[in-house]
């Protein structure tokens, strides 16, 4: 993750910073002429400055409350200003690593206002010390390094809530891919399976019946649309799978005529737009598909216009209620091109299915 590898910037830069300049101020606190007590607290007040500066920047960017940074930070601001107040203004250098952090990790006006209380402190005391001549040129340099690093810390801000959002596109991308799945494998096993078991069910009757020749023609297509679902369905994880409305007319009129189901369908779809022959496949599919399954019908029509599509039947009006996968499937379907899809019984008997593009 981005964040682990800034925590482990900010790691090696405090340890260097610690390293490099901790040791210097305490080995003069050491050999300095103050009481023993005194040097001993310095230097506890310093080493826990210190190990202050490796920590509170990891947790910074683990955190994920605000208010407790804030709180952390303004505490280890606290902690720098008694160091330096205790050994001198020209010790003011050692705010520079708490001012950077806060500037990067906190919100900008947070960051703002615990770096700019840290510099008016610090500005007043070498004014009331007369030590701001000798001094001052160190706020300067906190100054523009409070600056610099808000900006920075702004860009990381930034690189950080693209990669939530990156990672949110691709969480969208994979839900949109299993969607489109489900939807094509609904499609393609429905119709075909709901084909399949009627013509298996033709050829059972007929064999009864002592008809071989004919049974064997109904399992010879039975065969066919087994080896036609096993082709879709590959084709659908593939993600290449295109739907042709003219291809889906002659197979709903051949799985029409195997249910005896009287078919008035159209002949032609060039009435049809281009962009909506694709969609409109997968209506006529599903349609069909209901006719069969829960109909119990003996005749359906569709009707095809440039932007519509409609399926009638003179069954029983099954499907009244909560629409159902498929429906719920035709409607995602035609959501991109701005259509609709009603469907319901018909007060004269019958079902009716609609699909329209605005």
């Amino acid at each position: 993750m981005r964040r682990g590898k800034d925590n482990t910037k900010w790691f090696w830069f405090a340890l260097v910073f610690v390293l490099l300049y901790i040791p210097s101020v305490i080995y003069e606190v050491v050999v300095s002429d103050r009481g023993v007590v005194a040097r001993v607290v310095l230097v506890l007040l310093l080493v826990a400055y210190a190990v202050g500066w490796m920590v509170v920047p990891r947790w910074f960017w683990s955190s994920g409350s605000e208010n407790l940074n804030t709180l952390l930070a303004v505490g280890l601001a606290a902690l720098g200003l008694v160091v330096v107040y205790w050994l001198g203004m020209s010790y003011a250098g050692l705010m520079v690593y708490i001012m950077s952090s806060v500037a990067v990790v906190l919100k900008p006006w947070r960051a703002i206002l615990i770096d700019g209380t840290v510099l008016l402190a610090l500005a007043g005391t070498m004014f009331l010390e007369q030590d701001l001549a000798i001094d001052g040129g160190q706020l300067a340099t906190l100054l523009s390094i409070s600056l610099g690093m808000l900006a920075v810390g702004r860009m990381i801000r930034a690189n950080m809530a693209l990669s939530a959002a990156q990672e949110e596109i691709a969480a969208m991308a994979r839900t949109e891919e299993r969607s489109r799945l489900a939807r094509d494998l609904h499609d393609i096993l429905g119709h075909s399976l709901t084909t399949i078991a009627l013509k298996a069910g033709v050829a059972r009757r007929l064999l009864e019946s002592s008809s071989p020749d004919r049974a064997l023609e109904e399992i010879r297509e039975v065969e066919h649309l087994s080896r036609q679902a096993l082709g879709d369905v590959r084709t659908t994880v593939s993600g290449y799978r295109e739907v042709s409305l003219s291809a889906e007319v002659a197979g709903a009129r051949a799985a029409l005529r195997t249910a005896g189901v009287e078919a008035d369908l159209p002949h032609a779809v060039d009435n049809v737009r281009p962009e909506l022959q694709g969609v409109f496949g997968y209506v006529l599919r599903e349609a069909i598909t209901n006719v069969l399954r829960h109909a119990a019908a003996t005749r359906c029509s569709v009707r095809l216009g440039d932007t519509w599509l409609e399926v009638w039947d003179n069954g029983r009006g099954t499907g009244v209620g909560t629409p159902g996968n498929g429906l719920k499937g035709l409607e995602e379907r035609l959501a991109p091109h701005g259509g609709t899809v009603l469907a319901g019984p018909l007060d004269d008997g019958g079902y009716r299915l609609r699909a329209e593009v605005a």
